[in-house]
Parts: structure tokens; sequence; C-alpha cells
């Protein structure tokens, strides 16, 4: 099951490394690097919600779902071990010396 999640959830970080990066910028234009408006809307230059901002949502709520699912299925995993289990702790040395 955990290999499961891990494949899914590379798979969805790869999809949102690739979506993130078709999306154009706020200011694509010259005006946007000067701080103007430019040719765009008054709500700004994304009116309406394209498929690329759809699935970068879904891809981000997956990829939050597996994040959780991985970090509860590890933790269950590895419930009776200890990354410190074998490690022996050495009593503590005074730093004063008697004389």
């Amino acid at each position: 099951m955990i290999y499961l999640f891990t494949v899914l959830h590379v798979l969805v970080c790869f999809v949102l490394i690739g979506i993130i990066l078709l999306q154009p910028g706020k200011g694509a234009d010259l005006a946007g690097a000067f701080g103007g408006q430019g040719s765009q809307t008054a709500f700004g230059p994304r009116g309406t919600v394209n498929v690329l901002t759809k699935v970068t949502t879904w891809a981000a709520i997956i990829f939050a779902i597996t994040s959780i699912s991985l970090t509860v299925l590890v933790a269950r995993h590895s419930a009776g071990h200890s990354v410190l289990q074998g490690v022996q702790s050495a009593p503590a040395q005074s730093s004063q010396h008697r004389k």
C-alpha cells in the first residue's frame, strides 16, 4: 500500500510541476513589469477559470491527500521501531578534575 501511494505521489508531483510551468504569469506583458494594467480587464488577466487552473487545484488536493496518507502509513508501519533503537548511551563524565 505504501508503494502504491508513493508512486501516485511522485506522479502527482510531476503533473504539478508540468502544469505550473505551463501556466502564464500574471504580468505576462511588458506593462506588468512596471506595475501598469495594460490591456488587462478590471478583474485581472484571468477572468475565467481555465482547464489548467482546475487541473492544478485537483493535483494539489491529491498531493495533500497522498502526503498525509504516506505519513500515516509510514508511522503505522514503523510504530514499534525507533531511530535510536540500537544506540546505547554512555554515562556522562564530569568535566571537573579532582586533585
